[in-house]
């Protein structure tokens, strides 16, 4: 147990140093809003999804925010964000401010190899979710690989805490609502999906998910 724990710290430092260094590279400017700790942890989240993205060439990215996913993989593709952030144009990417997947402009069956959604599902309605899971599995080819981030639903104790300190601006925090990650499993699931990786990162408070489209 006790070498466990010393290796998740290992891991954590180590990403926070990494993460670090992410802002002052390929960064955008952020909305005013957002503190120097909340843009700490979102690079924290990208640099977990980036491990699962090698090779996709092109990418629908859910809660895209800047376009950063775009940026760090090179892949063109579509970013949608109700609240998108002002980013340069990138070559074969399309940012749109708007919903997923009501404002998602047509897009033809099988035409992503991978989506992410990092820091979304918890803001979404479960039953939601499950007309997701059905529209992805169309727009994902067969093999291709659904990426997530979920907080723990403890983390909603601790993003009160911090909001009140200042450290974080807590942008739609009032939107959580105790969703539990382990649900995943019964929305992202066979005949269309299996899931190929669960772990958890941030000293245990994030999970990730990792679900490829099966080929039926």
């Amino acid at each position: 147990m006790t070498s466990t724990c010393t290796s998740e710290v290992q891991e954590a430092c180590h990403e926070l140093f990494v993460c670090q260094k992410m802002l002052t590279q390929k960064a955008v400017a952020s909305p005013p809003r957002m503190t120097s700790l909340d843009r700490l942890l979102q690079r924290w989240r990208v640099r977990i999804a980036l491990r699962e993205l090698s090779g996709a060439s092109r990418i629908l990215d859910i809660g895209t925010h800047d376009g950063t996913i775009f940026r760090l993989t090179g892949a063109s593709g579509i970013g949608i964000d109700p609240e998108l952030a002002e980013a340069p144009g990138l070559p074969g990417v399309t940012l749109v401010r708007g919903f997923f997947p009501d404002d998602l402009p047509p897009q033809p069956e099988r035409t992503f190899e991978a989506a992410t959604a990092l820091a979304v599902v918890e803001h979404v309605p479960e039953s939601d979710l499950t007309a997701w899971a059905k529209i992805l599995a169309q727009l994902i080819v067969p093999d291709g690989v659904l990426v997530v981030t979920v907080p723990a639903p403890s983390v909603d104790f601790i993003l009160h805490v911090l909001i009140r300190l200042h450290l974080i601006a807590g942008i739609e925090a009032h939107q959580h609502h105790g969703f539990r990650p382990s649900d995943l499993d019964t929305i992202f699931t066979a005949p269309l999906w299996r899931r190929r990786k669960h772990r958890r990162f941030q000293l245990g408070l994030n999970h990730l998910y990792v679900f490829e489209r099966t080929l039926s």
